[in-house]
């Protein structure tokens, strides 16, 4: 698996223009013929099948056409439209606010039976206290230049996250030592996540495990990614929001989640790793 997950959309992207360019040559047509048969330009031909411009319905539709196989037309499409759901810009979802962002995803919290997260940047959200939420989410409003609803947005996390907490879940969490360290909403506000952190770990549906720092490791660190069941995998970046839907994919990363699960420690020791970044905050 690539560390990388936006390459995941990318290889999408990579193949539908490969389908393409082997569309074309079976059909014997040079790039020159297909721009002839579309009425496009020839460097359009090349940028659609090179991946350098995704193409649109329409376009899948005129190339099919043009190489007698439009049979084809809609299975393309289809992935096009995949490989596009892949990869969307966190502008695009932000664009209104982060409320309708945590409210979207509500449906999908509500179905979910098992919740495995792994976070080598902040606080996974189901854990996260009013406190930490607040700064972490006005830090990431400031950044992005969305539009200011923070204070909703964490009373949507905040219910959220105890429907997800009370109910009939499992939540299986994985966090990197780094991210009790990273203070986040000043000393007070850290403190205070942490000592939630130590209480959830007493409740029956919350496994929580450390991976502490300079243990020796066979998998890298990872962006922080989030599965849900064995449907859905969140990977998010800073700049977008990477949905992993295909089952081959899905399973790589429940692997990759058990790798981790490996070198982390749990129960005391996990707590003591706790109770040392607590004791570390000025």
């Amino acid at each position: 698996m690539s560390p990388y997950p936006s390459s995941r959309a990318q290889a999408a992207r990579e193949e539908l223009a490969a389908r393409l360019r082997e569309l074309r040559l079976d059909a014997g047509l040079t790039g020159r013929d297909m721009a002839a048969r579309t009425g496009w330009q020839p460097s359009k031909v090349s940028r659609l099948e090179n991946g350098k411009t995704a193409p649109s319905d329409e376009d899948i539709g005129a190339w099919c056409a043009a190489c007698g196989s439009e049979s084809l037309a809609a299975d393309l499409i289809a992935a096009s439209r995949t490989a596009d759901s892949m990869y969307m810009q966190w502008k695009r979802l932000q664009r209104t606010g982060l409320r309708r962002l945590q409210e979207s995803r509500v449906p999908l919290y509500e179905r979910t039976d098992l919740f495995r997260v792994y976070s080598s940047s902040v606080m996974p959200g189901l854990v996260q206290t009013d406190q930490y939420a607040h700064a972490l989410l006005t830090s990431i409003t400031q950044f992005h230049g969305t539009p200011d609803d923070v204070t909703d947005a964490v009373s949507s996390r905040m219910e959220r996250s105890r429907t997800v907490r009370e109910g009939n879940h499992r939540i299986a969490l994985i966090i990197e030592e780094s991210v009790l360290r990273h203070v986040v909403g000043g000393a007070e506000t850290m403190a205070g996540q942490l000592g939630f952190l130590l209480a959830a770990t007493a409740l029956p549906s919350v496994s929580l495990g450390v991976v502490p720092a300079g243990r020796r490791r066979d998998m890298w660190t990872l962006e922080t990614f989030n599965i849900f069941d064995e449907e859905r995998v969140h990977v998010e970046l800073l700049t977008a929001a990477v949905s992993v839907t295909a089952p081959n994919d899905v399973a790589q990363y429940i692997n990759a989640f058990a790798e981790m699960a490996k070198v982390a420690v749990y129960g005391s020791q996990a707590r003591a790793l706790i109770t040392s970044a607590v004791d570390a905050l000025d």
